[in-house]
């Protein structure tokens, strides 16, 4: 079984290294024209943020080398996808992808930084103790989250507020939750 995953992995790799290939059409174009023309750079952002994370994942947990491998080198081919639309967009599009890219990349982390105190959900139910749930940190995930909320409500920036939506809410639950069980234990 074990000699299977690995040459699955290894096809997996291969489709892998075509899939973050394949723009390369795309991008000798945008080179060519010296242009973004209408291509948007959401794809490639979302990829490099995805490669990022998987390649992190591979490295620490044990026998992953090939999604380590593989999602370091999408982490390099899709760095150059990002540079070349900064290079190539037009002078308001450039402040604007630049905008997105880390927009996305900070609202990915964020939903995974505020979606954390999930790991220890189920000790805290199976134990039926909040022990292993540091009280501090889901108070302060519930103010910060509730904070950044109102002041992207101040600033009218939507993109922020719809992007603090989601870590807000995860954040007034686990407060919630944290706050009913050491009531009951």
């Amino acid at each position: 079984m074990e000699e299977l995953s690995f040459y699955i992995g290894i096809i997996g790799n291969i489709i892998s290294v075509l899939m973050f290939l394949s723009p390369v059409g795309t991008f000798w174009r945008i080179i060519k024209q010296r242009s973004t023309e209408q291509f948007e750079s959401l794809p490639y952002i979302c990829t490099l943020l995805s490669s990022s994370l998987w390649t992190y994942y591979g490295i620490i947990k044990a026998g992953e080398l090939l999604v380590a491998t593989v999602n370091g080198f999408g982490i390099l081919v899709e760095t150059i996808y990002v540079t070349l639309f900064l290079i190539y967009a037009p002078g308001r599009s450039k402040g604007e992808t630049r905008i997105a890219a880390l927009g996305i990349l900070c609202a990915g982390l964020n939903i995974v930084m505020y979606s954390s105190p999930l790991a220890v959900m189920r000790t805290v139910v199976t134990t039926k103790s909040v022990e292993y749930m540091p009280f501090f940190l889901s108070f302060f995930f519930f103010l910060n989250g509730g904070t950044w909320t109102f002041y992207a409500l101040l600033m009218r920036d939507y993109f922020l507020l719809v992007l603090r939506i989601i870590p807000s809410t995860m954040a007034f639950f686990f407060f919630l939750f944290f706050s009913r069980q050491s009531t009951m234990v």
